[in-house]
């Protein structure tokens, strides 16, 4: 079996890539979803979290609201508990290390015990992983292969603002608060096994993707 770490930087396009690697026979887990499995009420890591950074970030059922919680890890205006101790208009420093040091190490044991399950069913697959810090989380020594999803500034920005429906000066800021926490895509793609850049046609990033795959399966 072969891994496959797939990163890039917020609205690279990475989980559209991922897509494209499935439909050519990939198996492919995005690390994102693993987290929001080891976020749920009961869960070690959902423990953790709240007692880490407090209700303030719950919904009135109890799950985790991922809007406030990216307030405070990535710093915003204040919100909640963090309010009453701040005065108005005053930023909330990141605290993206800290979700980071309690998710992430959960993350990467169950990101493995995935790709081994793949492995003893099928010998000869290849098992991809889509995460966004992957390089950051040290987690390169996971993986026989890593892929970069990289695209433009002004893609990027244009993709945030209609996912997460909000203007286009809203999702610059918020991109770029979010891109601080990750390394440039340009070092990143200087790790990397292949760079995909998804800056054209959907035509164009599916002839790389194949053309990834292809020298993957060759490995």
């Amino acid at each position: 079996m072969l891994k496959v770490g797939l990163t890039g930087g917020i609205a690279s396009g990475k989980s559209a890539v991922g897509e494209m690697f499935a439909a050519l026979g990939a198996h492919v887990a995005q690390a994102d979803r693993i987290a929001h499995q080891l976020m749920r009420p009961g869960e070690a890591v959902y423990n953790e979290v709240v007692r880490h950074f407090g209700r303030a970030i719950l919904n009135p059922d109890g799950s985790v609201n991922r809007s406030e919680l990216a307030k405070l890890v990535f710093g915003s205006e204040p919100s909640g508990v963090e309010q009453d101790n701040r005065a108005s208009g005053d930023a909330i420093p990141s605290r993206v290390a800290e979700l980071n040091r309690i998710v992430h190490p959960a993350v990467l044991r169950a990101q493995e015990e995935w790709m081994q399950a793949i492995g003893r069913s099928d010998p000869n697959a290849v098992a991809i992983v889509e995460a966004a810090l992957i390089i950051e989380a040290g987690a390169t020594k996971q993986f026989d292969r890593l892929v970069v999803v990289t695209c433009s500034e002004e893609q990027r920005v244009a993709r945030f603002a209609a996912r997460q429906k909000v203007d286009l000066e809203t999702a610059r800021q918020e991109v770029a608060r979010r891109m601080g926490a990750q390394m440039p895509e340009s070092e990143k793609a200087k790790i990397a096994d292949f760079v995909i850049d998804n800056s054209g046609s959907l035509e164009d990033t599916q002839e790389q993707t194949k053309n990834v795959w292809q020298h993957i399966r060759r490995s």
